[in-house]
């Protein structure tokens, strides 16, 4: 499982650089090897790799069974040379002799496996040169001893002095010689680290591949082991339109077994299924920072990155063909419980309870049973609807649960012990942050369950809904082997399904398909569905697309009134709680305050009926 941590070699938006340091769980501190600068960057925009420029490819789903089993099985006899990180040559040649194969086949295979992280890369390639001689094993023997003996030694031949060597052997025993760039391949094909080992020396490719000293044990760090599992939430939610109550919804997530963060989760409405389980894996696996940007949350969320093993139940929903081929094809061990024995799962049962402990003070929670319960009107007091049901779990998972102390890690919190995971304690050595996936819409694309269309004039017609795009046009009206029209397969995510993925049988790669008619509004597969019930309830109606459309826009012209009435309806509230409150203040001040009487009227001077004019008084002598 590769990893960015200090000393490692790691690429930053394709330019190679060296890891000085991990600051937190979020950037690292680099050392480019072009111009010798020191950058600080996201941790998540590093990769061990340089990326390639990969297409939504899907070798895997038109992979005939066969090949299909024999691609793993490359994948299982390569595996502990992968895991190991240090492929000695005594190793692969053990490789080698168990399979049968040579020495450089099992390195072609790891390099192949390596660049891209795909299983699907080693399936057997389509020749291009059908119907000419290949080079037959006696051939191939000698291109192995001359590379072992002449090129992989310390003197350092050429490639021209092997390709010598081999030309003359081969002149000798009457064989036609290799070309010298078919010798030049087989070089390219040999472990870089290996290569440098054998002719540099060990001590140099000591110095240079392993900057680090010490191990961890493979199965006993982050993303090492994942459990999967179902559970219905106990808590009712309201449709967005008209805030009525409409069920409890079931919750899918996943949880690192060793540091117990939650790694991903998905809550939907419809019953659980393969879908549920494939976007809740996804979900474990992509890199939450703008997922969290997005619903204006600052906080960190670390975890993401392939896991080694999944653990998951025995329901038909994780047996299904995508979640198995998915796994296959990211070398993701699928392990699923031993029957009758329930506490297989404990972490993410754990999990659960504390979630629904949390989830039992939310208005419209329906209790774990009737006891609990008691006269509370679950229907009532509903008022989440699932966004928000959504956006309170995510909350609720990166601000408490990764905080909170668990008893299972000796009192530390889960998000703290991720971070000691990482940067290693002073009794052993940090294993770094995962690498992020390269492709994560490939990598959703892969687990989602598929479908089957024909292709007409409109395009592809999917739940009473067209799709079209040009990759389609030389589909339309296609036949089959059997004569009908020819069904191809089709990818949909069910949040939003304005744009479902056509699988090209040829190219092998996604190709997004958007609306035919691209005026219509982005929807969920479960406003589709409410909009279709509502359809068929409606006496002398059809379903079509027309009618499906009309009813979205209506039940969203719903609730938009729903939402203005809402946001009048408190502001009239405020303003009569303002006026309440001041009316009772008015009535509190009665008795505080004195009384001032009105003042007493005086008579004028005018109002008397003597009236004195000036010098009445004085007497003259």
């Amino acid at each position: 499982m590769k990893s960015i941590r200090p000393g490692s070699l790691a690429y930053w938006r394709n330019q190679a650089c060296v890891i000085l340091e991990l600051k937190g769980l979020l950037e690292a501190v680099v050392r480019m090897t072009e111009d010798q600068s020191t950058n600080i960057v996201r941790a998540t925009e590093l990769r061990a790799s340089p990326v390639s420029d990969s297409a939504l490819t899907a070798k895997h789903i038109f992979a005939e069974d066969r090949d299909w089993t024999e691609a793993v099985e490359r994948h299982r006899l390569i595996q502990p040379l992968l895991a190991n990180g240090r492929k000695s040559m005594e190793e692969v040649q053990a490789a080698a002799a168990s399979s049968g194969r040579s020495v450089s086949t099992i390195y072609r295979w790891i390099k192949r496996f390596e660049e891209t992280g795909l299983v699907s890369s080693l399936l057997r390639t389509v020749r291009q040169d059908k119907g000419q001689l290949r080079l037959d094993q006696e051939l191939e023997e000698i291109i192995e001893k001359w590379m072992q003996k002449t090129y992989l030694a310390l003197e350092r031949p050429t490639v021209k002095k092997l390709h010598q060597d081999i030309k003359t052997e081969c002149e000798e025993l009457g064989l036609q010689p290799p070309h010298v760039n078919t010798i030049h391949q087989r070089v390219r094909d040999i472990d870089e680290r290996e290569r440098h080992k054998r002719r540099m020396g060990p001590r140099s490719a000591k110095d240079k591949y392993r900057p680090l000293r010490g191990a961890f044990p493979a199965t006993d760090v982050p993303n090492s082991v994942v459990q999967i599992d179902h559970t219905p939430v106990d808590v009712i939610i309201v449709d967005e339109a008209d805030r009525l109550p409409i069920g409890r919804p079931n919750l899918t997530m996943s949880i690192d077994v060793h540091t117990r963060m939650i790694g991903g989760f998905f809550f939907s409405l419809d019953p659980v299924g393969a879908n549920s389980a494939a976007l809740c894996i996804a979900h474990a696996v992509m890199q939450k920072n703008y997922w969290l940007a997005a619903r204006d949350i600052p906080a960190e969320w670390p975890i993401y990155g392939l896991m080694q093993k999944i653990h998951v139940d025995n329901a038909k929903e994780f047996k299904g063909h995508a979640l198995t081929r998915g796994c296959n094809e990211y070398g993701i061990i699928l392990e699923h419980r031993p029957r009758k024995q329930p506490n297989y799962g404990p972490h993410i049962e754990r999990a659960f309870r504390t979630f629904m402990a949390k989830g039992h003070e939310l208005p419209g929670t329906t209790f774990s049973n009737t006891l609990d319960k008691l006269d509370y009107d679950s229907e009532g007091k509903a008022c989440m609807t699932l966004k928000e049901l959504e956006l309170w779990f995510t909350i609720f998972v990166v601000y408490i649960y990764h905080n909170d102390a668990h008893t299972g890690l000796n009192g530390v919190s889960p998000i703290n012990y991720y971070s000691q995971c990482v940067h290693g304690t002073k009794d052993r050595p940090g294993v770094g942050l995962p690498e992020p996936i390269e492709n994560e819409e490939k990598f959703r694309l892969d687990f989602t369950p598929y479908f089957q269309r024909t292709v007409q004039r409109h395009g592809a017609k999917i739940d009473g809904i067209h799709y079209y795009a040009p990759i389609l046009r030389t589909r339309i009206a296609e036949e089959g082997d059997d004569g009908k029209g020819r069904k191809f397969i089709f990818v949909q995510d069910p949040r939003d399904i304005s744009v479902v993925y056509f699988l090209d049988p040829d190219e092998e790669i996604y190709h997004p398909v958007p609306y035919f008619n691209s005026s219509h509004p982005a929807i969920s597969v479960w406003e589709l569905r409410e909009v279709t019930r509502r359809i068929r309830e409606t006496p002398g109606a059809r379903v079509d697309e027309a009618a499906i459309f009309e009813g979205v826009r209506r039940m969203r012209v719903v609730e938009n009134d729903a939402i203005e009435k809402t946001r009048l309806a408190r502001n009239a509230r405020a303003s009569e709680k303002r006026k309440r409150r001041m009316a009772e203040r008015r009535h509190g001040w009665k008795g505080v305050h004195v009384t001032l009487e009105p003042p007493v009227a005086v008579e004028s001077a005018a109002a008397t009926p003597d009236v004195v004019e000036a010098y009445d008084e004085i007497e003259v002598g």
